[in-house]
């Protein structure tokens, strides 16, 4: 049983993209969904798609490497935990490693990057970093 369901999905993309694997099946929800898509559009996954195998709701995510061959996801960090949620103004959200990276928030406006949620004047819960 897993008790933090984004931190374990980052986690495999993390380990599968460290492996050299192609792709990854991770088991559905909303917000892991919306992570995902999110990933995607920031450049640091492929493509997303959702499967079904029986009464289990599934999706697959294609995961991304540059042209020497290393992973595109380097590392991750999850900030807010089920134990300790943090929570974050958009006046307080910073660039994260000075744009190599982005920083994840969970908003009132869904899922957004750091840059995006400033934009938007929205702040959040701060799920995590992704470099």
């Amino acid at each position: 049983m897993v008790n933090d369901p984004i931190s374990d999905f980052i986690i495999r993309l993390k380990n599968s993209s460290a492996v050299g694997k192609k792709s990854l099946t991770v088991p559905y929800s909303n917000m892991k969904f919306a992570i995902a898509e999110l990933l995607g559009k920031k450049g640091y996954i492929g493509a997303v798609a959702k499967k079904s195998r029986g009464a289990s709701k599934l999706f697959s995510v294609e995961l991304l490497y540059g042209e020497d061959g290393r992973p595109l996801i380097e590392g991750v960090k999850r900030v807010s935990k089920p134990s300790r949620r943090l929570y974050t103004k958009s006046k307080n959200i910073r660039k994260f490693r000075s744009g190599y990276g982005i920083s994840v928030f969970s908003t009132p406006s869904g899922i957004m990057a750091d840059s995006d949620a400033k934009k938007g004047k929205v702040g959040g819960e701060f799920l995590f970093n992704i470099w």
